[in-house]
């Protein structure tokens, strides 16, 4: 080969990877948006199947994604204890038994299909208002996070 073809070679892998280079974020994984809404519990015959406690100190807390999730892990654990302890204790903890269902929303502390507690047995903790929380969750290889506060129940 010429010196010429050998130039033209290095080019065009050099300008190949310039324009993978500017064009990363087609290889990087999607992000994971989680959205958290409280609000009072309504009386009615639909529920979608969900029975939420109603005496509790703070309004139900709901999370939505923005695209149905096979959740892998989900865990809850209140922001102070994670600035002060090194192992901080999840007040919420599930994880997949085998292959979980596909979830756009959950609600706190209610069951998911195809999960189940770390701990045999436990059940999601009482939210405290005022407290802030931190939601982590994966689902496969990605994995989000979201902070949110339980908002007190209206007298």
């Amino acid at each position: 080969m010429s010196r010429k073809q050998w130039l033209l070679i290095a080019l065009a892998v050099l300008l190949g990877g310039i324009s993978l280079y500017l064009n990363q974020d087609w290889f990087a994984k999607d992000n994971i948006q989680i959205y958290h809404r409280s609000r009072p519990v309504r009386g009615g015959f639909f529920h979608r199947g969900r029975r939420v406690n109603t005496d509790q100190a703070v309004e139900p807390v709901f999370f939505t994604f923005d695209r149905p999730l096979r959740l892998t892990s989900l865990k809850v654990i209140p922001v102070p204890e994670i600035e002060t302890n090194k192992f901080p204790h999840p007040i919420w903890d599930l994880v997949s038994s085998s292959n979980s269902v596909p979830v756009k929303d959950i609600v706190y502390g209610m069951p998911i299909h195809g999960m189940r507690p770390t701990v045999k047995g436990a059940t999601a903790e009482p939210l405290e208002p005022g407290v802030k929380y931190r939601l982590f969750v994966e689902a496969g290889g990605r994995k989000a996070e979201h902070d949110f506060e339980a908002v007190a129940t209206a007298p």
